[in-house]
Order: structure tokens, then sequence, then C-alpha cells
């Protein structure tokens, strides 16, 4: 087990029943955007098969002075520990892994697919094409069954409406269970919706976050849509 640790600066719920989680940034952690990071709970009081180590995708960017990880709070003995932790609370860590990073082509379109929680390494990766003022044009579609339960709406909203380059996509399928208006999208994420914001499919870099069901799913489109398969990046989030 890895013997660097870090504290947990503070929490918030950010969508029902999703939590944000800050920490501090360990001295001298470098990472790039759409990279995990694995936590381990020091001493847990509770604890089930799932074991103390969880890994997460990182929210925040780069750039920012601070790592934050969201995830859907489901009721294990790691997410009730999460939940309960005071600021100040210590984790071992390891990472960065992974390399599910944005591509480097920037004559190539990404188009970004993200089932609820899969929307995290995304968000990173948006706000580091923002803060490096990347000439990617960047098509983020982003699945949740209501407005209440889909994280970062807002946020990942305003950042479309002011940047000419991103363009959020996100839509609702489940709205029977909102009180909220809905004026956007509500089917599931399919060939007619990316064709109607993209046009031609050939050519971008495509990513896909979230449940293995949905990966799944967008995987098969995908396929049966003529896309090279070469041209597809996924990362499975278990325990969704």
């Amino acid at each position: 087990m890895s013997n660097k640790k870090l504290k947990l600066l503070g929490s918030e719920e950010i969508a029902s029943g999703t939590s944000a989680f800050y920490l501090e940034r360990p001295a001298g952690f470098e990472y790039e955007s759409g990279q995990t990071i694995d936590l381990t709970l020091l001493n847990p009081k509770d604890m089930d098969d799932e074991g103390p180590v969880r890994t997460f995708s990182l929210v925040s960017a780069p750039h920012d002075p601070e790592l934050m990880v969201a995830t859907r709070m489901r009721d294990t003995a790691f997410k009730r520990a999460l939940k309960n932790a005071e600021p100040g609370t210590e984790f071992t860590w390891d990472g960065p892994y992974g390399s599910f990073i944005l591509h480097k082509n920037a004559a190539k379109p990404a188009i970004m697919m993200a089932g609820g929680i899969g929307i995290t390494p995304f968000f990173s990766m948006v706000k580091t094409a923002m803060h490096q003022r990347l000439p990617h044009q960047i098509y983020l579609f982003h699945s949740n069954h209501t407005p209440e339960d889909a994280p970062f709406l807002n946020e990942l909203t305003a950042i479309s409406h002011s940047t000419p380059n991103v363009l959020y996509i996100p839509t609702m399928t489940d709205l029977n269970n909102s009180s909220k208006k809905w004026d956007g999208d509500r089917d599931f994420i399919n060939r007619n919706l990316l064709e109607r914001h993209v046009g031609d499919l050939s050519t971008p870099i495509y990513y896909i976050a979230g449940p293995a069901g949905f990966v799944t799913g967008m995987r098969k489109m995908l396929v049966e849509a003529k896309v090279d398969e070469d041209n597809v990046r996924f990362e499975e989030f278990p325990g969704y």
C-alpha cells in the first residue's frame, strides 16, 4: 500500500445523489486531464467486500490548485466513510493513471459521450481546453435521467455559451421524474443525435465514459455507424 498521504479539504452535493470532494494537491503532483487517482481509506471502521480503495477520475484540471473528485453516493462502506469524513481526514493515494486524454491533432474534432457521472473526466478536459485555448472542436454529449441528477449541468452550459469551440449537448431521458422545466434534448444518445449536431461522423475522435452498459451501447452504436474503432476511446465506471 502507498504511504503517500493527502487530506480532505471539504465536500458538497453537486446533484441529486452525487457529491464532490476537494482534496489537497500533493507537492509536485502532475497529471493530465482525463487521468485517474486511487484513494485508500486509512483504518476504516466499517468495510465490505469491495475493499478500502477506489479509483476516481480527476474532475479538477491540471492548472487548479486543489484536486477534485466526484461520485454517485451508493450505500457501500467506502461511500459511507467518504460521506462522513471530516475536513482533515487523510487518505493514501497512488497515481495518476490512464491514457484517456484529449488527442493532439486539433484538426480532428472530439466527440465526448458521458453517461451520468461519466462526465467527470470530460469536465476536466473541457476546463483544460479553455485554459490552454486549445483549437479543438469539442462536442460533449451528456445523458442523465433528469436535470436534478445531472452533475455540472450549469457549469458546462455556461462554458458552452462562452466558448465557441465547445458545444455541450445534455439530454434528459426520464423527465417524468423531474420537477424542472426542460427544453433540451430528451433522447438517449444515438446516431441521429450525433449527426444532427456534428454532421460527418467519420472524422472525429470519440471518447465514451460511464457505466458499463452505457459504454457498451455507445460502442455498438458507433460500430453500426461505420466509425473506425481505432478512433474510439472509452472508460468504464465500475460500481456505478
